[in-house]
């Protein structure tokens, strides 16, 4: 609020209210005072200073700098301004400036303490000066490392220097530290008005990163300060068509369309083909997609090209993990889960698949009933059946008249009834496909176990457990 078109003796009352108020930390409302005052006495230098004090408070320094130049103006032997304005100044970077306000100073008949202070000032100032001096010449040599070095010290005391954290900030890409060449390019944008090189900059950067959203965020930055700026609009093109793909991806992913999310992503990397962020992404996303559609041996050569560049990448060792279990390669699902079981301790998910690839390695060891029948882990019951009636008819023992071979056909025969028994039951099935074998005692013990009762599935008068071997095989394929 601004109260216009006071009084003299209105003006005191706001000072003495905005004084009170500042005490107080009631900054708005002190500044709302102090605006009055101003607007009631625009010569009276004592609300320009208070006005200027609850600026810098506030953090307002920009706002503060007009204010004590209007108190030095208006009362010009008024040291504690110049001394302010010229320690805002040297923090903007302006060393000459603020130099002029510190020697000033030092000619004014200062007290003891207004002298120290302007003459470390003053020292200060001159080693700025020095300081830049050198990290110039170092920059021109391409000597970034030492130019970024002597820049922090300038940054240290200049903290509101836009040119100095510009400088340091190319330094820093040409290091390849691209992070803290983010965040010194963030600042600048804010302490110089109108910076679109700095968003500009700033987008390419978070674009270089993989970050299309925050690149994007801050072209359209750019772009409000000025439309028709052609490398922001050229570069707003881009990472708009990048960003609406990949979310267009996630959105298909979401919605359990792999085949269109695969096809997304895969126009992704061709939308972007030299930024290796990106290309990681679309193959970390593509590879999950894959996973879901149990396309199993392609997502395990796709999973393990984005390992071999992020080694530690856990959801992609989750998928790959989870691929591997798909084409029955137990050993390295282990070493997958493990190797993100290492990385992230907690995940609920890693802990529960590690204990059911082990579960599958050690029944891998033993027998495996969709090997016996040749089927698939994701083969359904007419599958199993089709594939139990052909092999139940090659081993029928009756086929067979060595002794020998008769033994071999049998043991086969009732291994391929307890495949057909196990995988067309569903509840047997899900124990088996989490690594536990219903037909074995052992991987049974506090589950309770499935006999067969007065003979084998499929067949009729025949107890494979039964003595002897002069027996008869007659059976009905159901």
């Amino acid at each position: 609020m601004r109260y216009q078109g006071v009084k003299s003796d209105s003006v005191d009352n706001h000072l003495e209210m905005g004084k009170k108020l500042l005490a107080a930390g009631q900054l708005a409302d002190a500044l709302s005072h102090f605006h009055a005052a101003v607007d009631g006495d625009p010569k009276n230098y004592l609300a320009y200073y208070r006005r200027a004090t609850v600026y810098l408070a506030l953090g307002k320094s920009k706002s503060a700098l007009p204010d004590l130049a209007k108190v030095i103006e208006l009362k010009p032997d008024f040291t504690s301004a110049r001394l302010q304005r010229g320690n805002l100044l040297l923090k903007h970077g302006k060393l000459d400036e603020a130099e002029s306000d510190f020697k000033k100073v030092l000619k004014s008949n200062p007290s003891e303490k207004e002298q120290t202070e302007a003459q470390s000032l003053l020292q200060k100032s001159d080693e700025i000066q020095r300081l830049t001096a050198e990290a110039n010449e170092s920059f021109q040599n391409k000597d970034y490392v030492r130019a970024a070095s002597q820049l922090d010290t300038i940054i240290e005391t200049c903290a509101w220097d836009a040119t100095s954290r510009e400088m340091r900030a190319e330094c820093f890409i040409q290091m390849g530290e691209m992070w803290k060449a983010a965040t010194d390019l963030k600042a600048a944008s804010k302490l110089k008005s109108d910076n679109t090189q700095a968003f500009f900059k700033l987008s390419t950067i978070y674009y270089s990163l993989g970050d299309h959203e925050l690149s994007l965020n801050e072209v359209r930055e750019c772009l409000k300060l000025d439309p028709d700026h052609k490398q922001c609009y050229s570069h707003y093109k881009q990472v708009k068509k990048l960003n609406k793909q990949i979310q267009s991806a996630e959105e298909f992913l979401q919605e359990q369309r792999y085949e269109e999310a695969i096809d997304k992503y895969e126009a992704v990397m061709k939308t972007e083909p030299n930024v290796r962020h990106f290309t990681l992404l679309a193959k970390q996303r593509i590879c999950h997609a894959l996973v879901q559609s149990q396309q199993s041996d392609r997502a395990v050569a796709v999973c393990t090209e984005v390992l071999q560049s992020e080694p530690e990448n856990v959801d992609v060792l989750k998928d790959r993990a989870e691929a591997n279990l798909l084409v029955e390669d137990y050993e390295q699902a282990v070493k997958d889960y493990e190797s993100a079981a290492k990385l992230n301790e907690n995940d609920r998910e890693i802990k529960e698949g590690l204990e059911k690839a082990r579960r599958m390695l050690k029944q891998s060891q033993k027998k495996d009933y969709y090997k016996i029948l040749g089927v698939k882990r994701t083969a359904q019951k007419k599958e199993i059946i089709k594939a139990y009636r052909k092999l139940a008819q090659q081993w029928h023992p009756d086929n067979f008249q060595d002794e020998e071979e008769k033994k071999k056909a049998e043991k086969k025969f009732i291994d391929i009834a307890q495949a057909k028994e196990v995988l067309t039951n569903p509840e047997m099935r899900e124990k088996f496909d989490h690594g536990e074998d219903p037909m074995d005692p052992e991987s049974q013990q506090g589950h309770g176990h499935h006999h067969f009762h007065g003979g084998f599935p499929g067949s009729q008068g025949f107890n494979p457990f039964g003595s002897g071997s002069n027996f008869h095989f007659k059976f009905n394929f159901n």
